[in-house]
């Protein structure tokens, strides 16, 4: 089992920035790949970024691709998504979710889907309003 905690949630003017962290622990962090969701009211849940266990392969998506960056520390056992220039339309419940990958899976592989993952956070709110 895997726990996850979110933190760097709040309200923002547009343009602003804000820093998300993930927080992991239960299990060796480098058997981790992780991703970042959120969901609107009224909208499904979409996946924003995603990060492969080595850290060395990313996805966006098309919507916030030079604005946001996932990034992992394993010093700290933490993934964070670096939001710059945000928009109204990013206002959303932000989550982390990660899977489980042991070393018979390719660390470079990232995975972009909600079905990919079974262990998610409780999720913070990401407000963007003048």
């Amino acid at each position: 089992q895997v726990q996850l905690v979110e933190s760097g949630g709040g309200l923002v003017l547009p343009g602003e920035s804000l820093t998300l962290a993930c927080a992991t622990s239960g299990r060796a962090f480098r058997m981790l790949a992780v991703g970042w969701f959120r969901q609107a009211p009224g909208k499904e849940r979409e996946v924003v970024a995603a990060i492969s266990r080595s850290g060395l392969r990313t996805n966006y998506v098309d919507s916030v691709e030079g604005r946001f960056a996932i990034s992992r520390d394993t010093a700290k056992n933490t993934v964070y998504l670096q939001m710059n220039s945000l928009e109204p339309e990013d206002t959303a419940v932000y989550y982390c979710a990660a899977t489980v990958r042991p070393s018979t899976y390719s660390a470079r592989t990232v995975y972009s889907s909600t079905s990919n993952y079974d262990n998610w956070g409780q999720g913070t709110q990401v407000t963007v309003s003048s």
